[in-house]
């Protein structure tokens, strides 16, 4: 029996989905999803083998959705449906394997129809062997960072059919990463061999061979030259090295991206921007966002930081990363009473290699992820999101509602109906609340002026913080600080 999920925020096109699912042989519904992060929760607690998913949905759209999952899913099947046909979103859809594509209103004869399609790919899938690692992706993601004896590279020349000895390595960086590399392998190929593969967004190459590095520099320009800049594009050579070493030449070209960083003004040390704005969104959604997002974020990080850095500075990155993660869900290391879920940094530094890493994060963001669900309230997922951005940016003087509310993925009037009838008070009640105790403790513990403090608590007009606080504590900020002992 075939499970199916069915994604869309119009209950009678769900109330038809279902109606029209009921009967049909070797399928039943594995449950009914509104919104793109209910969606990606559902994908991941239920598995189901097919998936109708509306395009336009609250928070991530459809095709999000199925981006997000599609790698870890690759036999799930997805049928998009939407209330127009669109060229773009066909484009979009390709890539991504999906499956069919309906436009609704979906008639009963051709929704019948796309299920005996559909049940004929899923039987076929199902005699499809899984898809492991290939040689070339363990060699290139693990083997090659590592020194070889000369065994083990005889051995990865002959299962690659590398035609050299020696060889150069290049890594690319790009937001079209996947589009680059193809074509770069292509303008090589011309002249020299080469094998790559790409990760996140980026991607490496090796070179069989001495190839010149002008000759290479070119080819290089040439494929980027080719799509537009994001931003983001960089690249790396090494140096002409034995099979053995490699890894030096591995080294080389990563010094070299580097280099290319700071000569843009990218900043390296501690975080880069793009790492330390993934770093800040994390800690402010974790606990709060599907658990799902926050794989894919934690991913995104440790993959940048690990692809740019060296392994023993990437490792002590991350032991922060998890320390102040560890903080944020339990307050360990701020209240005595706590104590740490994991010694992070110990576990982390003794890690040899980027399997270790790999095996030993999955399993402890898994741990952070289990402990910030016991310690969250039972609220809605957008009001908790709305009360974490709260939290975050209660001091900027522009929050408020529709801010919060597109921060939450939510409209401003479902989310004033949270407050309501969750917590019993409006949304500008809530944070006047929040911005005053928060004023209060910087009273008692600093020695900020009244004026400071009401910066500080997100007001522009002293006078009208201080009629504020009057009005909740029942005291001017002066009258509350004389009091104190």
């Amino acid at each position: 029996m075939y499970r199916v999920l069915v994604v869309d925020d119009e209950e009678p096109v769900l109330d038809s989905y279902v109606f029209m699912l009921k009967g049909c042989a070797g399928f039943t519904l594995a449950g009914k999803a509104r919104s793109g992060f209910e969606a990606l929760k559902l994908i991941h607690e239920l598995e189901p083998d097919l998936v109708f998913m509306d395009i336009n949905i609250p928070g991530l759209d459809g095709l999000e959705v199925i981006a997000d999952v599609h790698k870890k899913f690759p036999a799930m099947i997805f049928v998009l449906s939407t209330a127009y046909e669109r060229f773009d979103l066909a484009q979009r859809a390709i890539p991504l394997g999906v499956f069919d594509y309906l436009v609704k209103p979906v008639s009963k004869k051709t929704f019948l129809a796309t299920l005996d399609t559909a049940r004929e790919a899923l039987q076929s899938r199902e005699a499809a062997p899984v898809e492991a690692e290939t040689p070339l992706q363990r060699f290139m993601r693990r083997t090659i960072w590592k020194a070889m004896n000369e065994n083990e590279w005889a051995a990865v020349r002959a299962e690659l059919a590398l035609p050299s000895d020696r060889g150069i390595v290049c890594i690319l960086e790009s937001g079209e990463a996947e589009t680059v590399c193809a074509r770069l392998a292509e303008l090589i190929s011309y002249r020299r061999h080469c094998v790559y593969d790409v990760m996140l967004n980026r991607g490496i190459f090796l070179i069989s061979g001495e190839p010149g590095r002008e000759d290479l520099k070119e080819l290089l320009d040439l494929a980027f030259g080719e799509f537009p800049p994001g931003g983001g594009e960089f690249r790396g050579l090494g140096d002409p090295r034995r099979g053995p070493e490699l890894y030096l030449s591995c080294a080389a070209a990563l010094r070299d991206l580097e280099d290319r960083r700071r000569q843009k003004g990218v900043r390296n040390g501690g975080f880069r921007d793009d790492e330390r704005r993934r770093f800040i969104q994390l800690r402010r959604k974790i606990g709060a966002a599907d658990p799902a997002e926050l794989r894919k974020l934690f991913g995104l990080i440790w993959g940048g930081v690990f692809a740019n850095q060296d392994f023993s500075l990437a490792k002590g990155k991350m032991a922060s990363l998890f320390m102040f993660l560890m903080d944020d869900i339990t307050g360990c290391y701020s209240n005595p009473d706590e104590t740490p879920l994991f010694n992070a940094a110990e576990e982390i530094m003794s890690l040899k290699d980027l399997a270790d890493w790999e095996l030993w994060s999955a399993a402890a963001f898994e741990k952070l992820l289990n402990e910030a669900a016991l310690r969250r309230s039972d609220s809605p997922l957008p009001l908790v999101k709305a009360i974490a951005y709260i939290k975050e940016y209660y001091a900027d003087p522009a929050l408020q509602l529709s801010t919060a509310a597109e921060a939450a993925q939510v409209s401003p009037a479902y989310l004033s109906r949270l407050f309501s009838d969750q917590l019993g008070t409006s949304f500008v009640d809530y944070l006047t609340a929040f911005r005053i105790e928060k004023s209060e403790k910087l009273i008692r513990e600093s020695s900020l002026s009244i004026k400071e403090i009401a910066f500080a608590a997100g007001y522009r007009d002293p006078n009208y913080f201080s009629k504020i606080f009057r009005k909740l504590r029942g005291l001017s900020p002066s009258e509350f600080a004389e009091r104190l002992p």
